[in-house]
């Protein structure tokens, strides 16, 4: 008979100080796998992530209302974008300066006052912020609205700035021409010995497409446009003397239509030339937006109001 032998094993609580008896590998493993337990343990971060599928404002979004390009999400453009909205909308903060050149005054508080380039900083700094917001508005790149010989009137109402105008001396205008500010190129007579319209059909297989080709003559004479285009001014090519040039007018939105434009032009025909008030004819605004057309028409009587050019300063 074979002898018995009884085998007896008892189980103890492994040390996790002694990795005695492993291989090195074992060890490694181990060591590994205590580091991903404590990885696992902590709070897990949930990251907002985008696709990025080709849309135009994927980094930037354009406020509707201001046009100012931000970063959503972001808090410091989120604040940037409330400060500048509300600027663009409401008008520029504006708390007054000591010695104030004020031009014209209004019954209900609100006046008109006008500063120039070479003023304080601290006017300088307010001038700049609010030139921004203009050259925003109207389209000019940073830095091309303004220039040492301006001058910056500021229509100051209920501790915000709602309107500014910037003047410059000028030497000449040329005249408008009535019928231009409002022809539409649409409405110019056609050649009767041609057909209005003429129809065209182009068959691919069993699809038919049928256009129309509508064919018009300009017997406008192309030497005194100032541009071209739907909408374009033209001018007299003869140029008329002229002391002061509306560089830019701007009103915030909600503000316009109450006049405001109006008494910003007159305070500076008062006060633009020292001693004396300069007439509308004297007067003369930049190439106008269809906007500007509908005020320098107004404000002037006429659709025959003045226009000036970069050569004319």
């Amino acid at each position: 008979m074979q002898p018995k032998i009884n085998a007896f094993f008892k189980r103890h609580d492994p040390d996790p100080d002694s990795l005695s008896g492993a291989t090195e590998e074992a060890k490694r493993t181990r060591s590994r796998g205590g580091a991903d337990a404590k990885v696992l343990n902590k709070k897990r971060s949930y990251g907002q992530f985008h696709l990025e599928l080709g849309q135009p404002d994927f980094l930037l979004h354009m406020c509707a209302v201001c046009g100012m390009m931000y970063a959503r999400g972001n808090d410091e453009d989120e604040k940037v974008h409330r400060a500048y909205h509300k600027s663009y909308f409401q008008g520029v903060p504006f708390k007054g300066w000591r010695d104030e050149t004020v031009v014209a005054r209004s019954e209900g508080g609100d006046r008109i006052i006008v500063a120039t380039v070479e003023n304080s900083s601290t006017r300088s700094s307010k001038v700049q912020e609010v030139i921004k917001v203009v050259e925003k508005e109207l389209g000019f790149g940073e830095g091309q609205l303004l220039h040492k010989l301006c001058k910056v009137y500021l229509f100051v109402s209920g501790g915000r700035i709602v309107g500014c105008l910037i003047a410059e001396p000028i030497k000449a205008a040329h005249r408008v021409i009535p019928s231009s500010s409002s022809q539409d190129p649409t409405d110019l007579p056609r050649n009767k010995t041609e057909p209005a319209q003429a129809n065209h059909t182009l068959e691919f297989g069993k699809i038919s497409f049928k256009r129309e080709v509508l064919r018009r003559h300009n017997h406008v004479d192309k030497s005194k446009k100032e541009s071209q285009g739907p909408g374009a001014i033209i001018c007299e090519e003869e140029a008329v003397p002229a002391l002061c040039g509306f560089r830019a007018i701007w009103v915030v939105p909600s503000r316009r239509r109450k006049g405001i434009g109006s008494q910003l032009m007159d305070a500076t025909r008062k006060s633009f030339s020292e001693g004396r008030t300069l007439g509308i004819s004297q007067c003369a605004f930049t190439p106008p937006t269809s906007a500007g057309k509908a005020l320098a028409s107004s404000y002037c009587k006429t659709s025959a109001f003045l226009v000036y050019r970069e050569g004319d300063v």
